[in-house]
């Protein structure tokens, strides 16, 4: 085994157990954010809960609030990924409406339902999350829609379609969790609903 090998192998190691550390983190401090409520949660709380020092938390993440950004990172990746194997000749919206099936039905419900209740109950920290939202989800979705479409990620159609999927997304994930159901087909028939309400190709749209 050359030298090199080693220290990527080393690497992998070191990013795996850097994933596992956050995501327990995670499932640690939504538990403790849905017993107890957002704000009389303290990041001593969740080390302790966690069983690591103070330290090692801020090592992942800069305050408490950033933990809520994980799933967003996560879908964010993962909808990246999925969106990256369409078929380049399927219509925009439909490649986005299937990769997005794909990306949320390897979440966690029980984490995901978790997560909304937080947020739902913390209005707070909302402008966070919704920020962070727009900066990565909405972003991959703006780049692949720029890219199918001929436009720059920045062009008026783009970006006023990935607002409006995210609009759509975080409305199927409310009513998701106050009516139950299987988020997937939530979000699907969802976006089923853009999908078919935009009749012209928006290839024809100005940019």
């Amino acid at each position: 085994m050359t030298e090199l090998t080693t220290e990527s192998l080393a690497a992998q190691l070191r990013t795996k157990r850097s994933e596992m550390m956050i995501s327990e983190l995670e499932a640690v401090a939504l538990r403790l954010f849905e017993e107890r409520g957002f704000d009389q949660v303290t990041v001593d709380d969740i080390a302790s809960e966690a069983h690591i020092s103070v330290r090692t938390f801020y090592r992942y993440f800069p305050a408490k609030e950033d933990v809520l950004l994980v799933k967003i990172d996560r879908r964010s990746q993962a909808l990246q990924a999925a969106l990256a194997i369409r078929a380049i000749d399927e219509a925009p919206l439909h490649s986005l409406r299937l990769a997005l099936m794909e990306a949320v039905s390897r979440e966690d419900a029980a984490l995901s339902r978790r997560w909304t209740e937080v947020m739902m109950a913390t209005p707070s920290v909302l402008r966070t999350v919704l920020g962070g939202i727009q900066l990565k989800t909405q972003r991959v979705i703006a780049e692949f829609l720029g890219s199918r479409l001929g436009l720059p990620s920045d062009a008026l159609v783009p970006t006023m379609l990935a607002a409006a999927v995210g609009g759509v997304i975080q409305t199927a994930q409310t009513q998701w969790f106050l009516a139950g159901g299987d988020l997937v087909t939530r979000i699907s028939e969802s976006l089923e609903v853009l999908e078919q309400g935009i009749v012209s190709d928006p290839r024809t749209w100005s940019g």
